[in-house]
């Protein structure tokens, strides 16, 4: 795979912590772009292949075994190779937009801001496994103890990741900001504390006005 890290404009990615929606916000995508008349392929990570898939379950299952953050960085990376390799790149070759729930973006969120990874490894494993950059990335910012309040009923048994404490939260949450204001041309900041109708609203328009731009 090549190492030069390409920004495609047909590559949307949402990030955000939990509990901002991100769900939602895919489906107004999906149908906004294919009203358009485009194919659309969504996706997520980790995950998004079979293989992948089952990297997912060892990552987010809880395990008698603590997971390290060095196995957990490189496990998310095997995963994000197989998905970009036997999805991503083949969708966007044939002319597909691909939206995806998360892309490298959470690494360096979670496991540089939240776990203290070295940037400079995750930013060689971009280069070097992933090689794609996404064109348009939606971050839907919301305040951490509101989205842990929001998945408090969602799931009877929160995944590894999800059990973490706020700390953890707000360090990547600080991370997302970090990038997005790093990168303004590629990220636009949702407010997720608004209702869902008008978080998919704006999403919405923020992929409108992209389309707009790189038609």
């Amino acid at each position: 795979m090549t190492e030069a890290l390409l920004s495609h404009a047909r590559l949307i990615s949402l990030e955000g912590g939990e509990g901002a929606g991100k769900t939602s916000a895919l489906v107004a995508i999906r149908e906004l772009l294919l009203a358009r008349g485009h194919e659309v392929v969504l996706t997520r990570e980790p995950g998004g292949t079979p293989l992948a898939e089952e990297i997912r379950q060892v990552l987010l299952s809880p395990h008698e075994e603590s997971l390290g953050p060095e196995t957990e960085l490189l496990l998310m990376f095997a995963s994000r190779a197989q998905h970009v390799r036997e999805v991503v790149r083949p969708a966007l070759q044939r002319g597909a937009y691909v939206v995806t729930d998360r892309f490298t973006d959470s690494s360096y969120a979670y496991q540089v801001d939240g776990r203290g990874m070295d940037l400079g490894l995750v930013e060689e494993l971009e280069r070097k496994v992933v090689g794609l950059k996404p064109g348009l990335t939606l971050l839907l910012d919301l305040d951490v103890r509101v989205g842990r309040a929001r998945t408090s009923g969602r799931d009877l048994w929160p995944d590894r990741i999800e059990s973490e404490q706020d700390d953890f939260f707000e360090r990547v949450r600080e991370g997302f900001r970090k990038r997005a204001l790093a990168e303004p041309a590629r990220f636009r900041v949702i407010d997720a504390s608004q209702a869902p109708a008008k978080v998919a609203a704006a999403v919405s328009d923020a992929v409108v006005r992209w389309l707009r731009d790189h038609p």
